[in-house]
């Protein structure tokens, strides 16, 4: 689905990801790990377009996407959920959800999706003429990721889910992650500091450290890994 091939991307004259090669393959969840400030936002921006690659190749299906434009990126069927939610507060429920389906296929279809996505999250259906600022965390982060289903995409990007969360709000919002992978069979790449929560739920992880894949393997192993528990989980052997 998904093919970063030695990718680098400067920001400000600054060299922010070297080398960068990954796959996420159709219709599993795979994870990006790391620090603050190992990269992985950068990484996510460029393939959703925000940023441009300084070399290497970005496909999705097997197309380049890596010199497209943000709404043709989004047209080929990748939608990102960012850190820190971004709503629109003083609009509704609906009317986020309306923003999100803004391609010609997705308008075409937006009642049906929209269906599909009050049938995921019905506190969603319960709350649609609510102002989006007077949710709850968890509820605007399921409204985040609803608003993202609208476009209809093949490919979802996450980035940092568990932000600002309560761990039952984070809980009951992997979970929905897991459920919408196994019954939509969308293909899912998560970035995540929250790492024990994420490689429970994903298929693969790579760990980016300073702009560099470091390590990958599939999730549970990488759970039990020394690298990984001593790195992020601060339970490895003394």
């Amino acid at each position: 689905m998904l093919e970063l091939n030695r990718v680098d991307v400067h920001r400000g004259g600054i060299q922010v990801l070297w080398s960068v090669s990954l796959t996420a393959k159709e219709g599993r969840i795979t994870a990006l790990l790391g620090s603050n400030g190992a990269g992985k936002t950068t990484l996510l921006s460029a393939i959703s377009g925000l940023v441009r690659t300084s070399s290497g190749t970005i496909t999705l299906k097997g197309n380049p996407i890596g010199s497209q434009p943000v709404h043709k990126i989004v047209e080929m069927g990748v939608s990102m959920v960012p850190e820190g939610r971004r709503l629109f507060p003083e609009m509704t429920v609906h009317e986020n959800l309306e923003l999100g389906a803004f391609t010609r296929k997705a308008r075409a279809g937006r009642h049906e999706t929209m269906e599909l996505v009050f049938r995921t999250f019905p506190v969603l259906a319960d709350r649609r003429l609510q102002m989006a600022g007077t949710l709850s965390g968890g509820e605007q982060q399921m409204l985040t990721i609803a608003r993202s289903l609208m476009s209809r995409p093949n490919l979802l990007l996450l980035d940092e889910l568990s932000w600002g969360l309560s761990p039952v709000a984070t809980e009951n919002i992997f979970k929905t992650v897991k459920e919408i992978n196994g019954s939509m069979g969308l293909t899912i790449f998560i970035v995540e500091q929250n790492v024990a929560t994420t490689l429970e739920m994903a298929d693969y992880g790579y760990i980016l450290e300073n702009g560099r894949i470091v390590g990958e393997g599939v999730a549970r192993e990488l759970l039990s890994s020394e690298q990984v528990k001593d790195a992020y989980l601060g339970i490895g052997d003394v």
